[in-house]
C-alpha cells in the first residue's frame, strides 16, 4: 500500500492522465449550457469524464436547484453556502436542453438543498416529467442527496418514475462522519432501500469512492451493506482531491485493484459494476437501465434513423 507523511501529497500516476475530446458534440451542449443558464455536475465536480460522455456517449449529468449547496461535504468542488432561490422554470429549461442536444441518456442530481422542507423533490419529479414530455426516448436517472431522510419527499421524486434511482454511499461507514456533511451511512442505505420497496422495478445504485483511508474489508462490507438493501448497481472509482482545501488522497489505487473490486461487487450479486481509476457515479450511465427503458431507447434511436 501506497504511504505518505502527513503534509506530503501524492502525485498521480500515469492512469489517471485523461484524454480529451473536445468535438462539436461536446463544445455544442457546453454552448447551449451556459446559453439555458444550466449548471452541470460534470463541471461543477470537475469530473474527469466530462470530454468522453459529452462528445461520445451522449450522455450528460444536470445539476438542478442551482449551483449553491447547503452542505459542506469535505470531498466535493461544489461551492456551499445558502441558496437564495428557487428557479421554478428550471425543469423545462433542463428538458429544452435534453431535447436540443438529442440526449440518449439524462442524468439529473442537485446541490443538497436542506433550507427546502421538500428537499428539492418536487423540481426533481417536475424535471422527470419535462423530460419525458419533450424527449420520450431518452432514459433518465436521478441522484437525489438524502432529502433530510423525509420519506414523503422520496415518494415524491420516486412517483415521477425514473429509470434509475442513485443515491451515493460515497464512502464506507468508519469515515462517513470525517468525509460526508450532515449526512449519514444508516440514512443513505434507507434511502435504497425504501426507493426498491416503492417501485420494485426501477434499479438502484449507489457509488462508492475510494482512496480516502478505508481497507478493502471495509469496502466489502459496503457491497454487503448495498446489496442488503437490494442495490442493483454499484460503481467503485478513485477519489481526486478537487483542491488543497479538500480532503488529501491516502491512496491511488492501480487498474488492477479496481478489477479486483469489480469482481469481487460482481460475485456478491449486482447487477451491475462500474469499477476504475476515473469511474464516477454516472460514468456509463446509459448502459445500466432497465430491459424495458433500453427498449424504449432502442425504439427512438430507430424513428431518429427512419427520419434522416
Amino acid at each position: 500500500m501506497t504511504t505518505k507523511r502527513k503534509d506530503e501529497y501524492l502525485r498521480k500516476p500515469e492512469w489517471l492522465k485523461i484524454k480529451l475530446n473536445t468535438n462539436e458534440n461536446y463544445t455544442g451542449l457546453k454552448k447551449l449550457m451556459r446559453e439555458k443558464n444550466l449548471h452541470t455536475v460534470c463541471e461543477e465536480a470537475k469530473c474527469p469524464n466530462i470530454h468522453e460522455c459529452w462528445a461520445e456517449r451522449r450522455t450528460a449529468t444536470f445539476m438542478i436547484l442551482g449551483d449553491t449547496c447547503t452542505r459542506a461535504c469535505r470531498f466535493c468542488a461544489v461551492k456551499t453556502g445558502l441558496p437564495t432561490e428557487l428557479d421554478r422554470a428550471e425543469p423545462e429549461r433542463v428538458a429544452d436542453s435534453v431535447a436540443l442536444m438529442n440526449l440518449k441518456h439524462a442524468v439529473v442530481t442537485a446541490v443538497a438543498r436542506d433550507d427546502l422542507k421538500d428537499g428539492g423533490s418536487e423540481i426533481f419529479a417536475e424535471t422527470i416529467r419535462a423530460i419525458r414530455r419533450k424527449s420520450p426516448f431518452t432514459t433518465v436517472e436521478v441522484l437525489p442527496s438524502d432529502m433530510g431522510g423525509d420519506i414523503d419527499n422520496l415518494q415524491r421524486l420516486m412517483d415521477a418514475k425514473p429509470d434509475i434511482l442513485n443515491h451515493n454511499i460515497e464512502t464506507v461507514e468508519r469515515l462517513t462522519p470525517r468525509v460526508r456533511a450532515r449526512a449519514t451511512y444508516p440514512r443513505s442505505l434507507e434511502l435504497l432501500r425504501r426507493a426498491k420497496e416503492m417501485y420494485p422495478e426501477i434499479p438502484t445504485k449507489s457509488s462508492l469512492m475510494v482512496g480516502l483511508g478505508e481497507t478493502k474489508e471495509e469496502i466489502i462490507q459496503t457491497m454487503d451493506d448495498l446489496r442488503a438493501n437490494n442495490v442493483d448497481i454499484m460503481t467503485i472509482g478513485q477519489y481526486l482531491q478537487p483542491s488543497r482545501k479538500h480532503l488529501k488522497v491516502q491512496k491511488y489505487y492501480t487498474p488492477e485493484e479496481f478489477n479486483e473490486l469489480y469482481e469481487i461487487a460482481m460475485s456478491k450479486g449486482f447487477s451491475h459494476c462500474e469499477a476504475g481509476p476515473l469511474v464516477r457515479s454516472s460514468y456509463h450511465a446509459d448502459e445500466q437501465v432497465n430491459a424495458a427503458a433500453r427498449e424504449r431507447q432502442k425504439q427512438g434511436e430507430q424513428e431518429l434513423q427512419a427520419k434522416q
